[in-house]
């Protein structure tokens, strides 16, 4: 695999509000556990939408991990023109912040926001570009805004074998667990 498309649940929809929240650290450890077998392997991109939430965590993930793989390069596809215009300033300057760090970004439609199809065109892009997916996402719990990207994922792997990987909040609950136990010995 040379280029991995990561997303999954957007902020909100863990119930994250703020660049503070003790859960970060923990969905961005997962993501690296999966992502550093791949670039041992020959992994060469980490591509995102870029939205708030896992996206730019993962872009975070991957800016980090560059520091032990200089190789690995960023890149940020968006849907729309300007998809940070109507978030809060704090959360505004991390999206320029991480979007500047990268080293690839641009949006499928250089428009502001017209509609769904922008989403929908940026997912196939995303996903044509792309040999796999690291996905946040958990079935049991609710769907959320990954289920679209996962149902697409699935018959893109029935058709081509096209690869899905995902991490389930179990997996990210197991970690903080293990961490937490750690520190205790």
């Amino acid at each position: 695999m040379k280029t991995l498309l990561v997303t999954g649940y957007r902020a909100h929809e863990l119930g994250i509000f703020d660049g503070k929240h003790p859960g970060i650290p923990y969905i961005k450890k997962a993501l690296a556990s999966r992502i550093v077998p791949l670039l041992e392997e020959g992994l060469e991109w980490i591509i995102t939408p870029g939205q708030y939430g896992v996206d730019l965590w993962a872009c975070e993930t991957a800016l980090e991990l560059k520091e032990r793989y200089p190789d690995l390069k960023l890149g940020i596809i968006a849907a729309h023109a300007a998809p940070e215009e109507r978030w809060k300033e704090e959360k505004q300057e991390e999206f320029h912040r991480i979007a500047a760090a990268a080293d690839y970004y641009g949006a499928v439609s250089n428009r502001p926001y017209e509609g769904s199809w922008q989403f929908r065109a940026r997912d196939e892009l995303l996903m044509r570009k792309s040999d796999g997916l690291l996905l946040v996402y958990d079935a049991d719990a609710a769907e959320g805004s990954p289920k679209y990207i996962k149902d697409k994922a699935v018959k893109l792997q029935e058709e081509t074998g096209y690869e899905l990987l995902t991490i389930s909040m179990d997996d990210i609950h197991s970690m903080a667990d293990e961490e937490h136990l750690s520190s205790y010995e």
